[in-house]
């Protein structure tokens, strides 16, 4: 077994960066503040691999502590602006589901409380069985929410257009996989050139990176077990393939950007993309040890990336 390491103060930290690993550090004071308020796991060890010579695991001759900051702060930047946008899928998805169901079944909570009203096939079933338990709990016992509350002692019911606010995207992505194909083809048909499966492994993929944002975690690098759907926008971009698998855009952060393609309305993709591109711009004129090619690489971005907007989908 390997020996843990051991722990170190804020001094020992900093002369290990500098001495060790080759890092300047012209102001000690804010070094070490900077560590306390975020930590050096989060901080150096999240955050190394872009600035460091992958040969001696050394940082580059010339990188200093504030280009590290520069790029947590990218990312934390990054991590804030996708959860905005990822929220408007979220809400959109609400909206859709319970619309499309209620249209079919009404208003009843007993009608998204049976099991006959969802897809029978059994290789959902466990699915649909945490999901039903799920939704009971919060129709018929929950008090965190007052407007869930209200309705159940008000009107002894809660429609499911009351009941998805709370939901998360999780349990709206569990829900859409879990409906019956009419609704599900009802519900993607909302997203041009998406179809129901398509939806499905969308909301697979942005599950996963909304979990990651709201935890915390770094997100510029990150790669998903699940992947998005081959789209015409992966061909029009001409993204590189190893085998019959494309390079870029597939678990990766670009992925997320060609799932918002097409689950965003024109106007609000429009912006995201602007602002996304001012980030990148931003980080890359603060560092001058990352190249932009280096970074799109490890965001899974191709070069061409801008042009996801040019094409129709």
């Amino acid at each position: 077994m390997p020996i843990n390491k051991p722990f170190l103060s804020y001094t020992q930290q900093l002369d290990k960066l500098e001495n060790e690993k080759n890092l300047i550090i012209s102001d000690h004071s804010y070094a070490e503040a900077t560590l306390r308020r975020i930590g050096y796991f989060a901080l150096v060890s999240g955050y190394k691999n872009l600035l460091r010579n992958q040969t001696t695991k050394k940082y580059k001759d010339g990188t200093t502590f504030e280009e590290i900051v520069a790029l947590y702060d990218f990312d934390e930047s990054l991590r804030g602006l996708f959860m905005q946008y990822l929220l408007k899928v979220e809400q959109t998805m609400r909206s859709l589901i319970s619309y499309s169901f209620s249209e079919m079944h009404g208003n009843k909570q007993s009608e998204y409380l049976t099991p006959l009203n969802y897809d029978h096939n059994q290789r959902k079933a466990t699915d649909l069985n945490r999901l039903l338990a799920m939704l009971s709990r919060i129709a018929i016992k929950s008090t965190e929410y007052s407007y869930i509350t209200y309705q159940r002692n008000t009107y002894g019911n809660v429609p499911l257009w009351v009941l998805v606010k709370v939901l998360t995207f999780g349990s709206m992505s569990k829900m859409y996989f879990c409906l019956p194909q009419n609704l599900q083809v009802k519900t993607s048909k909302n997203f041009k050139g998406v179809n129901e499966k398509q939806l499905e492994q969308y909301l697979r993929v942005l599950t996963i990176f909304r979990n990651v944002c709201a935890h915390n975690d770094r997100l510029f690098s990150y790669t998903a077990k699940d992947d998005i759907p081959d789209t015409l926008l992966h061909s029009k971009l001409m993204i590189a393939k190893k085998g019959t698998q494309y390079v870029y855009g597939k678990r990766d952060l670009f992925g997320v950007v060609i799932a918002f393609r097409y689950l965003l309305q024109k106007d609000d993709f429009c912006v995201f993309k602007g602002a996304l591109s001012k980030a990148i711009d931003r980080f890359i004129a603060s560092t001058a040890h990352v190249s932009s090619g280096e970074l799109l690489h490890e965001m899974g971005f191709p070069t061409n990336w801008k042009k996801v907007s040019s094409f129709k989908v």
